[in-house]
């Protein structure tokens, strides 16, 4: 099996490498930092190799995509399909107006990214023009489901594009925010690519583990390893334990010393016998609820099977000074604070000071936020309209996201935002 490099030696090193053919899911939580860490650093490699880039975004607009990667795109091996402007852009005059002046970058408009059979064929015909071992980046599955309206069709579309991809020798990324999905859909996406890799935070620490790696025989990408990013690159640490740390193998002890196979307890609790798998293997770890089922059916209390020493002994309760103990991601001036990223839920404290304008929105990656001012006083630009934010103002998006932000105030401004 012919090995490509990621562009991140440490995660080479967890997973074996990217293997030829490979399409790799990335199932992503809001302010993972992605594509700065995983995303331009694979498209670097890609130019090093002297390869193709194709980056497919429903996302983000060219004008983000060419201000994030500007100082390392090189023109002759990059592709970007715009299925953005026409699509959650709405060929809004905002976003048009960056075709008014010639790019020396290969740049494809698709005019209706509804259309699935347009957009397919206009992918396909630029697959079909190019030689094998080009590389692939689709921005976001859930902007692609967003656009579609259906899981189904997202669905379908990838059971198609992901074997044809396999077929040309590529290595495509794909990104999905994990939250957005049913499990169902997750479960289905798993079951045909060849790796799948989780990213989420835990306070101001930031994970990886592999939920799946064809075609490698180590097992160590399974487990959670934290991840920094700096001016050197992107490295992975072993991680300090987490709340649930060892908990698989105890259960595990207990429904051997019970007699229960694992199907009968997956029967009992409604999970599949993969899951606690997986969980007794200590691979994944369960959600509260998941957890609390798994006991009543044992007939265990969780204190027997939670370490004496945990520390989380009122996970209801977020205390301010461990919210604001550091940022989960400075750029641009902005501080992001992660209060959860659990469940469906994440909610996050932004702060601008005083001064500070942002020419894009603060969070990549999300499809709905609500924003909640606490203190302070900005300005908005939604599709091309400015309005003015002061404490106690909440504005929902659902679709459309902020292309500008200023703090006019003389103060720090103080956003509470939920996605």
């Amino acid at each position: 099996m012919q090995k490509i490099s990621s562009g991140i030696k440490s995660l080479d090193a967890l997973i074996d490498s990217l293997h030829v053919g490979d399409n790799v899911v990335w199932e992503v939580e809001a302010g993972t930092l992605y594509h700065p860490a995983f995303i331009y650093n694979f498209i670097k490699q890609s130019f090093v190799d002297a390869q193709k880039t194709i980056y497919v975004s429903f996302n983000r607009s060219p004008q983000s995509i060419i201000g994030k990667t500007d100082n390392f795109l090189n023109d002759e091996y990059f592709v970007l399909i715009d299925c953005f402007t026409s699509g959650k852009g709405k060929n809004d005059s905002t976003f048009l107006k960056f075709y008014d002046n010639p790019q020396k970058l290969k740049i494809i408009k698709i005019d209706n990214p509804q259309n699935i059979e347009q957009f397919t064929n206009a992918l396909n015909a630029i697959q079909d023009s190019l030689p094998p071992g080009a590389r692939y980046v689709i921005d976001s599955l859930t902007g692609m489901q967003d656009l579609w309206g259906s899981e189904d069709d997202t669905y379908r579309f990838f059971t198609y594009m992901c074997p044809r991809l396999y077929d040309l020798d590529t290595v495509a990324y794909w990104i999905l925010e994990k939250d957005a999905h049913s499990q169902k859909f997750k479960a289905n996406l798993r079951h045909i690519t060849q790796v799948v890799l989780d990213l989420y935070k835990r306070r101001d620490r930031l994970y990886m583990k592999a939920l799946k790696i064809d075609g490698r025989e180590e097992r160590e990408a399974f487990k959670p390893h934290q991840y920094e990013i700096s001016e050197n690159g992107v490295t992975f640490s072993v991680p300090r334990k987490e709340p649930f740390g060892a908990i698989g193998s105890r259960l595990k002890d207990i429904r051997m010393k019970l007699g229960m196979s694992q199907k009968e307890l997956a029967e009992k609790v409604d999970l599949t016998p993969s899951f606690l798998s997986q969980l007794e293997s200590n691979q994944i770890s369960p959600s509260l609820s998941s957890f609390m089922q798994i006991c009543n059916a044992l007939g265990v209390k969780p204190s027997q099977i939670l370490d004496s020493k945990q520390q989380d002994v009122f996970p209801w309760l977020v205390k301010r000074e461990d919210v604001f103990s550091q940022p989960s991601a400075i750029e641009d001036g902005i501080k992001v604070y992660a209060i959860t990223t659990n469940g469906k839920l994440s909610a996050n404290i932004v702060i601008f000071p005083p001064g500070t304008s942002l020419n894009r929105h603060f969070l990549y990656g999300t499809t709905r936020e609500f924003i909640h001012v606490l203190k302070g006083k900005l300005s908005v630009t939604v599709e091309g309209r400015e309005k003015e934010l002061t404490a106690g103002d909440s504005i929902y998006f659902k679709e459309a996201l902020p292309l500008k932000w200023i703090n006019k105030g003389g103060d720090e401004a103080e956003l509470l935002v939920i996605i």
